[in-house]
């Protein structure tokens, strides 16, 4: 079962598990999610997390022996304007999952959260990375809670014996990404170049400059990570989901233009006020796999400053291989520029 799973990622881990012949069942309140995102094959269960009788009724109902649990309260500013409303989603709601998950009569086995990196590790530090021992820095409600639910998972784990990973998210783009939401630049970027509007480029320091820093990760690539540790295939609590590069805002105005086929006014904007981390804050690992790595083999790596939109997941401690060897050109970016064309014929 997918929480949130007609939502941008839940919707791409349910088409995954679905390809892979799993049956799989979606609970989503549908307030942000799309009906139109749920695959074919997958039951949908109209529930929101708060409804706790609602809740454990469609886990016992529908018995499932994983869950992905993706829904969320999302925005950073939303969290900081209701936090009390962001504590209710995210936290009271993840506890109403959690208890239906280990009640009497089910059958879950392992929870996988969608958690985050760049919120919970604050601000880093110029060319460093984030691993996933880096001490929090959480510096909003949403990043508070995020992690606040990550070591609620490790009670549940003590003290229930339910199996959780939490999966901590770079800056994931892709198809099905609201391109109204705050987090969705790369969304953002496309409609703007699609529409013909100028791309503004918010200052890190002073007007003019390239940007802030982030790492980009595809969709396709997070919804690949939700897969393998529902399997059990990742090994520790906690894991970094990113590409480990550092992209400026600059670089990926550049990259979307290139990948479009189209040039846009570009303008310097002022310094963006910063609520959560916007530099890279995932460690660099493995690629794709190669004669000198195996899945349990980290690959050290400089960050380079370029940005190529690719897929191609990488984590910490657990290699996620590419499926293609043309990924490299610009796939990821490719498919999220033909779906946002289409969605606006």
């Amino acid at each position: 079962m997918i929480t949130g799973g007609a939502g941008f990622v839940g919707s791409h881990i349910a088409e995954q598990l679905l390809g892979q012949g799993h049956e799989v069942a979606v609970l989503d309140n549908l307030s942000t999610g799309r009906r139109e995102n749920v695959p074919r094959g997958a039951q949908l269960y109209e529930v929101d997390l708060r409804d706790r009788e609602g809740t454990l009724r469609a886990i016992l109902d529908y018995r499932p022996d994983a869950v992905s649990h993706q829904a969320a309260q999302a925005s950073v500013v939303v969290s900081v304007r209701e936090p009390k409303l962001d504590a209710e989603i995210n936290v009271i709601g993840g506890l109403n999952l959690l208890d239906a998950c280990t009640a009497q009569g089910s059958r879950v086995e392992r929870v996988v959260f969608a958690s985050t990196g760049g919120a919970i590790y604050g601000e880093v530090p110029e060319g460093k990375r984030a691993g996933e021992d880096t001490v929090p820095a959480p510096k909003s409600p949403y990043a508070i809670h995020k992690l606040a639910f990550e070591q609620l998972l490790a009670v549940y784990t003590t003290h229930r014996g339910l199996a959780t990973t939490a999966l901590r998210y770079a800056n994931v783009y892709g198809p099905r990404q609201d391109p109204h939401g705050e987090a969705g630049v790369v969304a953002i970027f496309f409609d703007s170049v699609l529409s013909g509007r100028s791309l503004r480029i918010n200052a890190r320091r002073e007007a003019g400059d390239p940007g802030c820093i982030r790492d980009y990760v595809y969709v396709a690539d997070v919804a690949r990570a939700n897969v393998l540790a529902l399997s059990g295939g990742v090994a520790q609590r906690a894991m970094n989901v990113g590409t480990g590069s550092a992209t400026t805002t600059r670089e990926l105005c550049d990259a979307i233009q290139r990948v479009a086929g189209r040039r846009v006014e570009v303008q310097p904007g002022a310094r963006a006020q910063v609520i959560s981390n916007v530099r890279c804050s995932t460690p660099a690992c493995v690629r794709r796999r190669s004669a000198s790595s195996s899945a349990s083999t980290r690959a050290s790596r400089t960050p380079t400053p370029s940005f190529q939109l690719r897929a191609g997941s990488t984590c910490s401690t657990t290699v996620i291989p590419i499926e293609s060897d043309d990924v490299a050109a610009g796939e990821g970016a490719l498919q999220t520029w033909s779906w946002r064309e289409k969605r606006s014929r």
